[in-house]
């Protein structure tokens, strides 16, 4: 038989029980719809999660320490600091020293190695009347962004004398002569202002010394979410002093280390093997690529679940489909038997029932995909307003997808739920294909 014959003579057949095979069908239709209502809720949460976390820093970029705190470490008393004394141990863990930071430049995949260090005694701001406070930080680079930060306003080049800040540092100014009811005065621009550091560090008795710097604000940076927001950087070198002035002692890296490093990788994907080999080299390296990979096996995870709650609807159609098909064959033995007087062989016969039980699984499944995917777009319309209004509420970042259907989810159901009918139509498929025709003829 030819296949278009073949196909002919199966929706022919479908078409003359048009009632049965719709109630049939309606519970292929529900299986499916929840197999790509479930998964596409969980691909869509997966979405949204990601997003979310691509806010806590960049995923090329890797932070590395050493497991002995390193130059930039808790002051100690009398000024001296953890991990320098010159006769380290074998079994201490290495500090981040020049050389170290040259065999971490030589791990394939690396494509730069950043040392960076942070203010570690007190410090306030002052802008006009105005005062502020921020975490300063300082890089070894001429421009921020080879760490992939964008100046929103000037630009990301860090110049002696100036400094770069983050988007929120405006807004963490108040005037403290600012009477109770008084209107607090806007956040101000600071853009190319000279903003008044004022570096503070106490001696044995606590009495406090302070220290006054002028800096040109060169550039203001666009806002990430993540703590570049509150920091202002500036070279390396110059918080190095700083550091150098608070604990009265010359900090040297060849000897001490430097307390962080950032490793920025070529490619993100690399970053969590790259972390590994970090830290078999006896450092500490953390990445935010480890929060995205646990975050995609939980919702992988989760997808599996969703998608078994919707088989096993696609499974209880399938019985139906069976019971349907079963009684068919014994509504139709005579014609069974009529078709093999004519010369249909089994292998006909077989092929005509197993397309009828396909037909219904495929006519079922493109019901289902269709509901599915319209129903996901309703609740991703109304779950948006609502994530949206909770976002803005508390200051999170709005949501661009609750519930995602990709391409290949719709494709994979329909496949799925055709060779689900298929399956199940088996059994009878094969019933009506081993009956005798002599007694098929005589039944009834």
């Amino acid at each position: 038989m030819k296949f278009f014959d073949l196909l002919r003579l199966i929706f022919g057949n479908l078409s003359r029980r048009k009632a049965r095979v719709a109630l049939t069908a309606i519970g292929v239709v529900i299986g499916t719809s929840a197999v790509v209502i479930l998964v596409s809720l969980a691909i869509g949460l997966q979405r949204n999660a990601n997003e979310q976390l691509y806010g806590i820093g960049d995923l090329s970029q890797i932070q590395v320490s050493s497991a002995m705190g390193g130059s930039g470490g808790v002051f100690m008393e009398g000024g001296g600091r953890p991990g320098s004394a010159p006769g380290q141990s074998a079994d201490q863990p290495p500090l981040l020293t020049n050389d170290a930071l040259d065999q971490l430049r030589g791990i394939p995949g690396v494509e730069a190695v950043i040392p960076q260090e942070y203010f570690y005694s007190g410090m306030t701001m002052k802008f006009q009347r105005l005062e502020g406070g921020a975490s300063l930080r300082g890089v070894d680079t001429l421009d921020l962004a080879v760490l992939g930060m964008e100046a929103m306003q000037g630009s990301t080049e860090l110049k002696r004398g100036g400094v770069v800040i983050g988007a929120k540092i405006s807004s963490n100014f108040w005037d403290p002569r600012l009477r109770p009811g008084q209107e607090p005065p806007p956040p101000p621009d600071l853009y190319n202002q000279q903003l008044q550091i004022v570096a503070m560090k106490w001696d044995s008795e606590g009495n406090e010394i302070r220290k006054n710097l002028s800096l040109r604000v060169t550039g203001v940076l666009e806002e990430t979410g993540n703590d570049t927001d509150w920091t202002v950087f500036m070279p390396l070198s110059e918080v190095k002093s700083l550091n150098e002035w608070a604990s009265g002692v010359k900090i040297n890296y060849n000897k001490d280390g430097y307390n962080q490093v950032i490793v920025k990788v070529v490619d993100p994907r690399e970053a969590l093997d790259i972390a590994n080999q970090i830290n078999e080299m006896g450092f500490q390296a953390f990445t935010p690529q480890s929060f995205v990979e646990g975050i995609n096996s939980f919702y992988l995870v989760l997808q599996f679940i969703f998608g078994g709650v919707g088989a096993i609807a696609l499974l209880v159609a399938a019985i139906g489909i069976a019971n349907t098909m079963a009684m068919s064959i014994l509504e139709r033995t005579r014609e069974i038997g009529l078709m093999k007087a004519v010369g249909a062989t089994n292998r006909d016969v077989l092929a005509i029932f197993l397309g009828e039980a396909a037909g219904i699984g495929f006519i079922g499944g493109l019901g289902g995909v269709v509901i599915g995917w319209l129903a996901g777009q309703g609740i991703n319309v109304l779950a948006i307003v609502y994530l949206a209004n909770q976002a803005s509420q508390q200051g999170g970042i709005p949501p661009s997808v609750a519930v995602y259907t990709p391409l290949w989810l719709p494709l994979f159901a329909l496949v799925f739920s055709t060779f689900i009918g298929m399956l199940s139509g088996l059994y009878p498929a094969l019933r009506a294909a081993t009956m005798i025709p002599v007694l098929a003829l005589k039944y009834e």
